[in-house]
């Protein structure tokens, strides 16, 4: 691994400069463990629950002796609350589960695009190298534009055209096909100008990808997505192993004031101690899931007759499972699945509408990661898509449960199809 650039620093779990500190026990434990305990340290309380904390404003203490001024920076940020815009009990015990998960310590944000718009206001880049992706980012990034004159270049633009301060965007694997690319590349290819990688690492969680191994510089979740996993959050999510650029944010997010709310706060620390058991079945379902439809699309599947019908209304399935000639790298950056999002692409827009309502367990909605199963006729909410596109967030339920649905909706717009096609035909006659 190659040492990160422009001062970055080692990660420790002592960024945070507190009179509790996590146990040392701490590096020694699994993910799944530290999800469950590396906030015992801020717990004060009997509740094995955390608690709700809706409070605003917090007391100074009673000792004249042990008031610290705002301008001592060395103030702990987990012990010595004072506003909710600065720091809260809820959101401090999510980002202190976070810091281990992300390898880095994190800034929790109000929403996914508000903590991109954190970080870019925070860098200031001139370019910006991006490819499609997530529509959200890109209408962040134009607004970026409009008020700093920034320009946009193809994330295949050569290294040339970068230049110090610029930053790579990279969402891997991206929305919606959930694709991947090779955050290992797009950091040397960053690193070799003087540019930073920013990772945008929604669809690959904690457990799924460590971005930092590979040479990011920040790493960005709408933590709405996996970090939630239940469709009731919205939160956005910052980590930087730069502690200079870490208390930077920081203090613009106080200014900013994109800060989770309390309750907001609480659902993700409920949220975060299932992360790794959810997202391995959710990453492993999907595997399953996309497996099963190549192979009827390539004709390997013994099912003639599920083969028929899915070649009949089925035009092709994108996940980076499917993206063999890149598995030299690729499953070393996600060695424990390729991610719970897939692209279906129907043959026909007509198609793409109508299977939503031919599903039972796959609700019609926009939005991914929660322990239900979404599919999304993409263009009702992106309009840079092709309209024959569907892209699928796979749950927790039984893959085979999820896989007969999808066969019962394939086979009733196939059976709709090919009736239509027989009407056709005797008006012709």
């Amino acid at each position: 691994m190659a040492n990160p650039p422009n001062g970055i620093v080692a990660y420790g779990i002592d960024t945070h400069a507190s009179e509790s500190q996590p146990t040392p026990s701490l590096r020694t434990w699994s993910a799944a463990t530290q999800a469950i305990h590396a906030d015992d340290h801020l717990n004060r309380i009997e509740d094995v629950a955390p608690p709700v904390h809706v409070a605003t404003t917090f007391r100074y203490h009673d000792d004249p002796d042990q008031l610290i001024p705002s301008t001592d920076l060395s103030a702990s940020l987990s012990d010595r609350h004072i506003y909710s815009r600065h720091t809260a009990p809820t959101t401090t015990r999510l980002e202190a589960l976070l810091t281990p998960l992300l390898l880095a310590p994190p800034l929790t944000y109000s929403s996914g695009l508000s903590a991109l718009h954190a970080a870019y206001v925070f860098l200031r880049p001139r370019r910006i190298a991006i490819t499609a992706g997530y529509h959200g980012a890109h209408a962040v990034l134009k607004l970026h534009c409009r008020l700093t004159g920034a320009t946009l270049l193809p994330l295949s633009c050569p290294a040339e055209d970068l230049h110090p301060g610029d930053v790579v965007h990279l969402e891997t694997p991206l929305n919606p096909t959930g694709e991947a690319l090779s955050i290992r590349h797009y950091a040397e290819k960053a690193h070799s100008r003087g540019a930073y990688l920013l990772v945008d690492s929604t669809f690959a969680p904690p457990g799924l990808q460590e971005p930092f191994r590979w040479g990011a510089d920040v790493v960005m979740h709408s933590g709405t997505k996996y970090l939630g996993g239940h469709s009731d959050m919205l939160c956005g999510v910052l980590a930087t192993r730069n502690k200079e650029w870490y208390k930077g944010l920081a203090e613009e997010r106080a200014v900013l004031g994109s800060v989770m709310g309390g309750l907001e706060g609480w659902l993700g620390v409920r949220s975060v101690r299932t992360l790794e058991v959810r997202v391995r079945r959710q990453s492993e379902n999907a595997g399953r899931l996309v497996g099963w439809l190549d192979k009827l699309l390539r004709g390997q599947d013994t099912g003639e007759r599920e083969g028929e019908v899915i070649a009949g209304v089925v035009a092709s399935v994108q996940h980076a499972s499917l993206q063999h000639k890149d598995m030299a790298w690729l499953a070393e950056q996600m060695p424990n699945g390729f991610g719970p999002v897939f692209a279906i692409s129907m043959r026909s827009e007509r198609l793409a509408r109508r299977l939503p309502s031919k599903l039972e367990l796959f609700h019609h909605a926009t939005s991914l990661g929660g322990v239900e199963s979404l599919i999304e006729w993409r263009t009702m909410s992106d309009t840079t898509v092709d309209t024959r596109l569907l892209r699928v967030s796979v749950g927790v339920e039984s893959w085979e449960d999820l896989r007969d649905d999808l066969m019962r909706g394939f086979t009733a717009l196939w059976e709709e199809e090919k009736a239509a096609g027989e009407v056709v035909r005797e008006k012709g006659t």
